[in-house]
């Protein structure tokens, strides 16, 4: 998979994309990662990406002409352009999965008060919010949603069958985690989890993953 980021901070790439999974998998060929300074593609000597917004209002708003050349600039193929931005499509697992299957995805980090909407009708883009809440920019929305996606592509996570347990893969959360020591602070592992039966552990593990899910997030039982 090859992914292009488009920021006016791409310092903030540099250590998430060397280090865990994502560094491992670049560094392999698996991914494919470039990030570019959308600077780089503007035309005034003082590398202006925004602008006043028309019938006025405080801040400043994202220059359709930097994003258009930058995205531009990658040439044709079968890309899919993502706008970072809170007033789009909210990401979900269902989501990473289907941008997992995508071969290349061109990523805009969104800033200031946001990006000129001639960037999503015109190029098309999509927009894609991590959720209901703002930001000050698109960068950290950008590396979650990379974290997200890249991890389902084959070959990232070494074992693979994990991802299937993981929350809202099955349409809930996943189940509590244990490890050493057995008793801490007075609090003790399950017994179950330490009786071998494997049929037992499994029907545990669902049991719990329906009670936490039941706990914080009620709204996925609903239907």
């Amino acid at each position: 998979m090859r992914i292009d980021v488009f920021t006016i901070f791409p310092g903030i790439f540099e250590s998430p994309l060397r280090e865990s999974l994502l560094g491992k998998a670049i560094e392999t060929g698996i991914l494919d990662v470039r990030v570019h300074d959308i600077r780089d593609f503007t035309t005034d000597r003082h590398r202006q990406v925004d602008d006043e917004p028309y019938g006025g209002g405080p801040g400043m708003v994202m220059k359709p002409e930097p994003v258009f050349a930058a995205v531009e600039s990658l040439g044709d193929g079968p890309k899919r352009v993502i706008l970072l931005s809170p007033a789009g499509r909210r990401l979900d697992q269902a989501l990473a999965r289907e941008l997992a299957r995508e071969p290349w995805l061109v990523l805009v980090c969104g800033r200031y008060e946001g990006v000129d909407e001639r960037v999503v009708g015109g190029l098309p883009a999509e927009e894609v919010s991590i959720g209901d809440y703002v930001l000050s920019g698109g960068e950290i929305p950008t590396l979650a949603l990379i974290e997200a996606v890249t991890r389902l592509v084959p070959g990232v996570v070494g074992k693979e069958e994990s991802l299937d347990r993981e929350s809202f893969e099955q349409g809930i959360l996943d189940h509590p985690h244990y490890t050493r020591p057995q008793e801490f602070r007075g609090m003790t592992v399950p017994d179950v989890l330490l009786s071998g039966n494997h049929a037992e552990v499994e029907r545990w593990r669902r049991e719990a993953a329906l009670e936490k899910t039941r706990r914080n997030r009620p709204d996925l039982l609903k239907g």
